[in-house]
């Protein structure tokens, strides 16, 4: 199967979601619409130059498949370069490079059933979050949501009207709980930070955990660490928690622009690499200690795929063909996808002196 490639989208719409945060659809030929038909909580990695520098980030798709646009929302960060970009800058009419949707932020949409799911959101992470809520809402007629939104304030909650609106259209289907850290809410319950404990408050209080069959994690770091731990640690299955993590964890170069890498010199102990990219076989050589086979790979002229750069989006995934490698995060990969080779090269080292890696495979 071929890897996605990027394509060059107009962007048909900009619309400002908070002061912070703005959400952008792009228009796609009739001729690329398959390859950007997308699975609710998927996301697209955007590509840009700013100030000189090739950025691409990913960012998730914020409607249902059924709404017929393909739109995301970034909120700005404190010196972003490229969520800068976008809340500043970007306007109807201009093009992106945009990579067909991925991810496996997702649960199978089986319509006679009558599902319970349960949802976690902090700041941006409801991007994805509300994706799947309008689409398990509109396709599975006996499924019931609830949402736990995290914010500092009632004015840094994205998509608040949309939210509310879906609670009217779906009236007894679907609750949304929001828990703000910087306001005094009339119920206590529905204050403070997102943590461990306040996530297990919530979920015994206003759910029946043995009932859910779906619970989907999206947000800050700690939120997602917090929520996850306290889950499991009143007996939920970790079959039953999906967790999406590429858009809250740091991102390597996003916050200032980064130094050059220091490439390693011809003294400098080395792994000899094949890098198999589009039916092409390079060799390259890759230092243990210093930059990942991704960056050695660029270094060498081999454009192969990478978004976020720290650990977690999967786009840089290669399968593992001969050697052994460290990785030094591994946010991304399923156990399951480790199990049968799959590495992240944005966070691999060579361990032995022959590594093969295919990113084809």
């Amino acid at each position: 199967m071929a890897r996605p490639e990027f394509h060059e989208l107009v962007v048909a719409d900009v619309r400002k979601e908070t002061d912070d945060a703005t959400s952008v659809a792009f228009h796609v030929p009739e001729e690329l619409a398959e390859n950007y038909r997308f699975i609710q909580g998927q996301y697209l990695t955007l590509r840009t130059e700013v100030d000189g520098e090739d950025l691409r980030r990913p960012y998730s798709v914020c409607v249902s498949p059924d709404k017929g646009e393909l739109r995301v929302c970034v909120k700005k960060m404190p010196l972003g370069r490229f969520s800068s970009f976008v809340n500043d800058n970007l306007k109807a009419g201009d093009r992106l490079a945009v990579l067909p949707p991925m991810g496996r932020f997702h649960a199978p949409i089986e319509e006679a059933d009558s599902k319970t799911y349960v949802l976690f959101a902090g700041g941006s992470g409801i991007t994805p979050v509300i994706s799947i809520i309008e689409t398990v809402l509109e396709r599975e007629p006996l499924a019931t949501v609830t949402l736990f939104y995290g914010n500092r304030s009632t004015g840094d909650i994205i998509f608040r009207e949309r939210l509310s609106d879906l609670k009217d259209t779906y009236l007894g289907r679907l609750r949304v709980f929001h828990v703000l850290s910087d306001q005094v809410p009339e119920v206590p319950l529905f204050g403070g930070m997102m943590t461990e404990d306040k996530v297990r408050d919530l979920v015994t209080s206003l759910t029946d955990p043995a009932e859910v069959d779906w619970f989907f994690i999206c947000g800050p770091g700690p939120m997602m660490d917090g929520a996850k731990a306290a889950l499991e640690g009143i007996g939920v299955e970790p079959s039953r928690i999906k967790i999406e993590s590429f858009g809250a964890r740091p991102v390597p170069g996003d916050m200032q622009k980064p130094a050059e890498i220091a490439m390693p010199g011809d003294d400098t102990p080395a792994a000899d690499v094949d890098v198999i990219y589009q039916g092409m076989r390079k060799k390259i050589r890759v230092p243990f200690t210093g930059p990942p086979i991704l960056d050695m790979a660029h270094d060498a002229k081999i454009d192969v795929p990478y978004a976020c750069k720290g650990g977690v989006c999967c786009t840089c995934k290669a399968k593992l063909v001969e050697g052994e490698v460290k990785m030094d995060i591994v946010y991304g990969l399923e156990p399951d996808e480790i199990e049968a080779g799959y590495i992240l090269t944005c966070q691999s080292h060579p361990v032995t002196d022959k590594i093969v890696v295919d990113y084809d495979g």
